[in-house]
């Protein structure tokens, strides 16, 4: 089969599809053949807006729009991608973070997925077949104390929460894969690239080593770029991975130094 036109004809949700990873997922679905639709707070200028979901995700009122627009505008849905996510969280580790900021990282990281899964998979289930992906992070497994310990932790309970679904709906003919993704050079990481190295007075390459080192080093030498991690989804909502399910994709050059 040719993977230009794979998912002829597939129905999908992205959420977080405006910017970075989302983006990059929207674009290799809709060159796939999918009939997408991409969530976000804002549309971003190169995408249609019919194909855009204006909401709040991290609102059960958000998700609740996102899924009357799926149901009414594409009648049901094929395959569902989680990419939302992330953190805004201060530095300084565990003692500035209040109930406030674990409130966020949870109503960002874990919820919606499983407010919008809720909703949407009973038509799955009742066509016997889809696929979800939820886009985790390494950092559930290896997190960084400074300022991302509640959105580590929100991460391990995707996982967890993924992994659990995967063994109830799996037999139901409903596939739940988990991609886990190291550092990602979005346009918002090179932002911060720049700034560590004028902060520095050294170069980008100097500055992504320092990030790098942060991690513990990545063996392959460089960030994943969105585009990379796009492919790995891609592949695995197609039929290609039909026999995938229930596991979880790591992508990060090699940082994580055990399976």
């Amino acid at each position: 089969m040719s993977a230009a036109l794979e998912l002829q004809g597939l129905r999908a949700l992205v959420t977080g599809g405006t910017k970075g990873v989302g983006k990059a997922v929207v674009a290799h679905l809709c060159e796939a053949g999918a009939n997408v639709l991409a969530t976000a707070r804002s549309r971003s200028d190169d995408l249609a807006e019919e194909r855009f979901i204006g909401a709040d995700i991290t609102t059960a009122e958000g998700c609740k729009t996102i899924v009357d627009a799926v149901l009414d505008r594409l009648g049901g849905v094929d395959i569902v991608v989680h990419v939302a996510g992330g953190s805004s969280a201060p530095a300084g580790g565990f003692r500035v973070l209040d109930d406030d900021e674990w409130n966020k990282a949870l109503s960002l990281n874990l919820f919606p997925a499983v407010r919008i899964d809720r909703a949407l998979l009973p038509s799955m289930v009742e066509q016997r077949s889809g696929v979800i992906i939820h886009v985790t992070s390494i950092q559930r497994q290896l997190p960084l104390p400074e300022a991302t310990i509640a959105y580590a932790a929100a991460k391990a309970a995707l996982s967890n929460y993924s992994k659990a679904l995967s063994r109830e709906v799996s037999p139901k003919g409903v596939r739940v894969v988990r991609v886990s993704p190291g550092w990602v050079e979005t346009d918002a990481a090179a932002s911060l690239v720049a700034e560590i190295a004028r902060q520095n007075g050294i170069d980008m390459e100097g500055a992504r080593k320092i990030i790098m080192d942060s991690l513990g080093g990545i063996p392959l030498g460089r960030p994943c770029s969105p585009h990379e991690v796009a492919e790995l989804i891609g592949f695995l909502v197609s039929a290609r991975a039909s026999a995938i399910t229930g596991t979880e994709y790591v992508i990060d050059g090699g940082t994580v130094p055990t399976a």
